[in-house]
């Protein structure tokens, strides 16, 4: 028997949006840490940076689809929805930022991009960090949503009747 609560649309947000978030964090401390090394160390870590930045750029989508599904539910019940909105365009402008340096990234493994490949790796670190100042921003929102608001969050009445 499966439990009803788990199919509501608005839990899969918070479900699929952690991955992400520890992700590409640790995927911007390894490329900051990549850029301090030795070549002979840092290609390990920029490759490590890399491949979790992959991830985390296609899991960001992911938790997009899932939070415009949660929207047009959680929107409804809060006392103030732009705080919602702010949460969202700073979920967009952060997956922008990891798709940029994505696809710079993927650019310069792939020999597609034939420029000062030290420069390249400098500037898709700093996209990186724009990207992990947005999700720090959309972080906060969103636990603004949720335990401001309780944006999401099932109340259940005063005399618990329902457990």
């Amino acid at each position: 028997m499966s439990d009803p609560t788990f199919w509501r649309t608005e839990i899969w947000h918070p479900l699929s949006v952690h991955f992400p978030i520890a992700l590409l964090l640790l995927a911007t401390i390894a490329k900051l840490l990549a850029l301090f090394l030795p070549n002979s160390r840092a290609d390990f870590w920029h490759r490590g940076g890399a491949y979790l930045l992959y991830a985390g750029t296609l899991l960001a989508w992911l938790s997009i689809y899932t939070g415009d599904m949660a929207d047009g539910i959680v929107s409804r019940k809060l006392c103030d929805p732009t705080v919602l909105k702010d949460h969202e365009i700073a979920a967009y402008n952060l997956a922008y930022a990891f798709s940029a340096a994505t696809a710079l990234e993927l650019g310069l493994r792939l020999k597609l991009v034939r420029f000062k490949t030290g420069l390249l790796q400098v500037v898709v670190v700093l996209l990186m960090v724009v990207g992990s100042g947005f999700l720090a921003y959309a972080g906060h929102l969103g636990a603004r949503v949720v335990y401001q608001q309780a944006g999401g969050v099932n109340v259940p009445a005063g005399d618990c009747a329902g457990f």
